[in-house]
């Protein structure tokens, strides 16, 4: 792991070349209660894209797997996760990179589109489609089921759902449950619109978390749907049809 200073919070990034030559980069942004390894490396993304030919760079969201953990919701504003993106680029010397989102990391993404455009090649969301919109995220519970005592105390499904997954991952606790409470930032269909990078927006069929791909590339004017089949929201992110959609949009945007 490497480490920069984002504005006075320590982000943790992993860097790592294409297996030949010097391909474009690509910026990974991993979804909630997740980090790069899980989201990433373990799903074998890593391996995908630099056998490809490209140069990854994935980062520990704050509040994530080894980045600083922060406490007050405030400081998981999307904007200011996207800021932190984009000041991983600034680190690295990155003039311009394609910007791959999974979940939350979609959001940022989407949100990183609108701040600094002009540091994007194209904007990849996935596992977010129409809730981009019409929705702010998991629902606040969620924030609830980090805080109670342990998994038994949990009786909803989705709720159980993240607490086991964000134990699994050895997640902060604490640190997700302000990241669930601050992050809650939908766009307007006039800021959708206004997105005009090459987009993929790519959600698995059997997805109730993401809203419709769809539905969502309806107001994106520069922008393809990818239906994962057979996928919900934890298994479209690593599936090989995403990988082969990923690439052939990668091989074909400006």
């Amino acid at each position: 792991m490497r480490y920069f200073n984002s504005n006075g919070v320590s982000i943790a990034y992993i860097d790592v070349p294409p297996h030949e030559g010097q391909g474009d980069p690509i910026l990974l942004i991993h979804g909630f209660a997740s980090n790069h390894a899980v989201n990433w490396v373990n799903t074998l993304w890593v391996k995908t894209l630099t056998r490809e030919g490209y140069r990854v760079i994935a980062l520990d969201n704050r509040g994530h797997g080894e980045s600083e953990k922060l406490y007050d919701p405030e400081a998981y504003h999307s904007y200011r996760m996207a800021e932190d993106a984009r000041r991983l680029l600034d680190h690295l010397d990155i003039e311009r990179a394609d910007v791959m989102g999974y979940s939350m990391g979609a959001r940022i993404t989407a949100h990183m589109a609108l701040a600094s455009p002009e540091r994007m090649r194209s904007a990849l969301l996935g596992g977010l489609g129409i809730h981009l919109i019409d929705g702010v995220g998991l629902p606040l519970g969620i924030a609830d089921a980090m805080e109670v005592r342990s998994l038994d105390d949990l009786t909803d499904p989705m709720q159980r759902m993240f607490r086991a997954f964000a134990e699994q991952t050895g997640s902060d606790l604490k640190a997700l449950a302000a990241c669930i409470r601050g992050s809650r930032q939908a766009l307007t269909k006039e800021e959708v619109a206004s997105i005009t990078l090459p987009t993929l927006v790519a959600v698995g069929t059997n997805d109730d978390v993401a809203g419709s791909g769809p539905g969502l590339v309806k107001f994106l004017p520069n922008a393809t749907a990818l239906d994962i089949p057979g996928r919900d929201h934890n298994l479209a992110v690593g599936d090989k049809v995403h990988k082969q959609g990923v690439l052939d949009f990668l091989a074909k945007r400006p």
